[in-house]
């Protein structure tokens, strides 16, 4: 029999960690330690994610892995030994603790000292992202348990130093810090200036934000966790789905919510029967790019002078001050109340004409003053939940309105992916979504163009995989995808799913066919490039460039500029 590649080795484990993901969310329960927890294990440690670096390392414990699941989790998830998945509960009334993790827009509650439930409004890929996070966890924590006991089942000296050194942590000098840092760094099997950066990092939220209990907690409760758990079956981690969770599964009640909503607004407003360009961005530039110039562009430095990306970096305007003057001048923003976590704001294009823009955005006042565009924008969704938000958006609000949504011009996804030829930075426009672990693929008819852009950025035109989530990435699969004849320029969670409720829309007669489409994503990372991978931390100034040059481009072909 011929032996599968390491690429197929991967996309069976893919394919694995799905299925039985499913099969668990539908059956209400498993433990992690146990039979079905050590599948979602063995297949998460076949695909070995960048992302989870040294996770098949035993000598060593994964930090900057920790570290980003620790920002993606609710605070105290070290602590828990149940673990509840529920649909949308009432939650927010009660005496329950409301977390929300640093870097995921999640709700989760601590019911008690020990448990934990994560409300999942956000569809199954919140799920796979919740559970592959989990199993991270539990496969650390058991390498953490192995430095408590030696040969002798006394506790070692450095768990009894970790234990001293957290229970004194604010009484800590300068030189017992480091001393106690490279105490634990030997625990961890990593470099003390590896310990010390995530030490750091961890802090900062945790004193700042007070988002995790920082990281000499975290590993200790980590082995604890582990220790209790083999002393008493009553004390296994467990993770339950509630019954009104499995029910939720497919049945789009919260995007449904969203989506009517968003059409009561437009309809409230008088702009529902306008034409209508949708826009996936985040809430920040699209307004900056309209408004923050009119905020500050009579300042007596004389900002028309630098380019708009120099000067939406350097000027950044007071967020009152720009809002009121955005609202103002045609905008309405809205924040979530459905449970998606899918904020929106509405531009009417028509209160322009006294809007004073820089010089580099290239718009048509007259096309503007006669076909009084409107844009919504509305913000991130997760994975699979785009294609429930855009599916239930592009419906008509009236059931019974039966014609096609012909005022709906164009839908443009913009956002950030991973990219596989080139670096942070970059730009990739789709030319297909293909669909990791099945056999879906769309074709894109995209309105963008390298030709768009002014070449200042590289910009790359291929297939964009669709993956399962940030957390299910094998490099070998990646390579593939690359530099076979799928020939695909980079990753991301949502663009297949929004061309799926597209393509649905079109075929319902919700939308016409010539509604155009646009996808245009910058890289925020290279999970094949060491050192470029989504755990090795943020953008920052540097990804405001490509974020507003796309923005730049999609504004200005609405606006008749381009």
């Amino acid at each position: 029999m011929n032996e599968l590649t390491k690429a197929q080795k991967g996309r069976l484990a893919i394919r694995t960690f799905k299925i039985t993901a499913d099969a668990l969310a539908m059956r209400g329960s498993y433990k992690p330690a146990g039979k079905s927890g050590q599948t979602l294990e063995a297949a998460l440690r076949e695909i070995s994610p960048e992302i989870y670096g040294t996770i098949n390392d035993p000598r060593s414990i994964e930090i900057a892995g920790l570290e980003y699941v620790v920002d993606r989790l609710p605070k105290g998830i070290e602590e828990a030994t149940r673990i509840v998945l529920t649909a949308q509960e009432d939650l927010e009334h009660t005496a329950f603790e409301k977390i929300e993790p640093l870097k995921r827009r999640r709700i989760s509650f601590r019911m008690s000292e020990k448990e934990i439930c994560f409300v999942i409004t956000r569809g199954l890929s919140e799920v796979y992202d919740v559970l592959t996070h989990l199993t991270f966890l539990n496969i650390e924590a058991r390498k953490i348990h192995g430095q408590m006991w030696d040969s002798s089942g006394d506790l070692t000296a450095m768990w009894r130093e970790l234990k001293h050194n957290l229970e004194n942590r604010d009484q800590l000098d300068a030189k017992q810090l480091d001393q106690a840092i490279w105490n634990l760094s030997i625990l961890l099997g990593r470099t003390y200036q590896e310990t010390r950066h995530t030490f750091e990092s961890l802090e900062k939220s945790r004193t700042e934000k007070g988002t995790n209990n920082g990281l000499f907690h975290i590993i200790y409760q980590l082995g604890l966790q582990v220790e209790e758990g083999l002393k008493s079956k009553d004390d296994e981690l467990l993770v339950y789905f509630t019954p009104s969770f499995r029910d939720m599964i497919a049945h789009q009640k919260v995007s449904r919510n969203w989506a009517r909503a968003v059409k009561e607004r437009l309809n409230e407003l008088g702009l529902l029967n306008r034409p209508l360009h949708i826009i996936s961005a985040n809430m920040h530039s699209v307004k900056n790019l309209l408004y923050a110039y009119a905020t500050l562009g009579k300042n007596e430095t004389g900002p028309a002078e630098t380019d708009i990306y120099t000067f939406i970096r350097e000027r950044r305007p007071d967020e009152a001050k720009l809002n009121a003057l955005a609202r103002k001048h045609g905008m309405v923003d809205q924040d979530d109340t459905s449970g998606a976590n899918i904020d929106f704001q509405i531009f009417d294009t028509e209160k322009f004409k006294k809007l004073s823009l820089h010089p580099d955005l290239k718009i048509n006042r007259e096309f503007i003053a006669s076909e009084k565009p409107v844009i919504l924008v509305m913000d991130y969704a997760f994975g699979t939940q785009a294609f429930e938000v855009l599916d239930e958006l592009l419906a008509p609000l009236d059931p019974e309105d039966s014609k096609p949504g012909k005022n709906i011009l164009s839908i443009s996804i913009m956002g950030k992916a991973g990219i596989l030829p080139g670096q942070k930075g970059d730009i990739m426009l789709a030319t297909a979504h293909v669909m990791e672990g099945s056999s879906h693929n769309y074709l894109v008819n995209n309105d963008l163009s390298k030709a768009d852009f002014d070449g200042t950025i590289d910009v790359y035109e291929g297939p964009i995989v669709t993956v399962l989530g940030t957390s299910l990435q094998n490099r070998d699969v990646l390579e593939k995808f690359q530099q076979t004849s799928w020939r695909a320029v980079g990753l991301e969670m949502e663009g297949g799913h929004y061309h799926r409720a597209i393509n649905a829309a079109i075929i319902k007669g919700h939308i016409s066919r010539k509604t155009k489409t646009r996808y245009a994503y910058y890289a925020s990372d290279n999970p094949l490039k060491s050192g470029q991978t989504l755990a090795s931390g943020g953008m920052g100034d540097e990804g405001i460039r490509p974020t507003y040059m796309i923005t730049k481009v999609i504004v200005e072909k609405i606006l008749g500029g381009n």
